[in-house]
């Protein structure tokens, strides 16, 4: 596989056809839709304007994103706002379960901000809110997507404690581009946070990273075999989209036969799953890496 770096390269022109994006159709769909107007319900679906949202809303599964929208890091790729969050609302976890429960979802994926602010990290919160949706959700599966929590193991166990289906936390990058792109994150304490949750129980790991922001082939495959090494089980690959002028850029468009040959490659591995895609997020298919 080539190993040269895309950096010096110029920002490539215009999108390529396999990223656009079709309209979310369907029952289920416009069902759901009306239900998130009706009750200002927030998904990350809706406000992220994710492309899979019709797909994954048809299937029964929805993205709710706790601990406001105001984040304590400034990643380079990152569109959520960054500065001093505002104080936590301890009736998230009832306004959240209740959402899941007005939606009939089947499968709710939970993520949040980053809150170095406080003590306990946010996890607290974290714990709450899925015990919340089990009391009010009894059926519905979930997946955490989680910060690291500065790798602090006491903040982790909570997560442990509460026990959701699928326990995620995403990478993001290449080793070489972590400081660049996550800038306060560290891609071993990342690592180490997914060994740390398999190693206590967690019942399925997962972890993402997102391409065209500079990587080379080879560092994608080294990318996979980490991620293998903590005993990770699903990994989801997808293309880097510039939120802003602000935000890094990007600097290739991955086609869908390298996309392909990476999702070959995880399988080989041996991850249970591996959802391998352009328009592929950290959701996407989250209901099948339960099973």
């Amino acid at each position: 596989m080539s190993t040269t770096t895309l950096d010096s390269a110029a920002p490539p022109k215009g999108k390529p056809k396999w990223l656009r994006v079709k309209l979310p159709t369907g029952k289920k769909y416009t069902q759901l839709r009306g239900l998130v107007d009706t009750y200002n319900l927030h998904t990350i679906c809706t406000s992220g304007s994710c492309p899979n949202m019709g797909e994954c809303w048809g299937e029964g599964t929805a993205t709710f994103m706790i601990l406001g929208n105001i984040c304590t890091r400034s990643c380079g790729f990152c569109g959520v706002k960054t500065g001093r969050p505002e104080d936590v609302d301890w009736a998230e976890p009832e306004k959240v379960a209740r959402s899941i429960k007005i939606m009939g979802i089947r499968h709710a994926v939970v993520t949040s901000v980053d809150r170095d602010d406080l003590k306990d990290m946010g996890s607290i919160m974290w714990a709450e809110t899925v015990k919340a949706i089990r009391r009010m959700n009894p059926e519905t599966t979930l997946e955490t997507l989680i910060p690291d929590f500065q790798g602090i193991e006491r903040h982790l166990d909570r997560i442990l404690e509460v026990a959701p289906e699928v326990i995620s936390h995403n990478v993001e990058t290449v080793r070489r581009l972590t400081r660049e792109v996550r800038i306060q994150a560290k891609y071993d304490r990342s690592l180490e946070v997914l060994r740390y949750l398999k190693e206590q129980g967690a019942r399925r790991t997962k972890s993402g990273i997102m391409l065209g922001l500079g990587e080379t082939e080879e560092e994608v495959m080294q990318t996979l075999r980490d991620l293998r090494d903590a005993r990770v089980d699903v990994v989801t690959i997808g293309q880097y989209l510039q939120p802003s002028k602000k935000h890094l850029p990007v600097k290739a468009f991955i086609t869908p036969e390298q996309f392909d040959r990476y999702r070959d490659a995880g399988l080989e591995m041996g991850f249970r799953h591996v959802e391998s895609g352009a328009l592929v997020r950290s959701s996407y298919k989250a209901h099948k890496h339960v099973d």
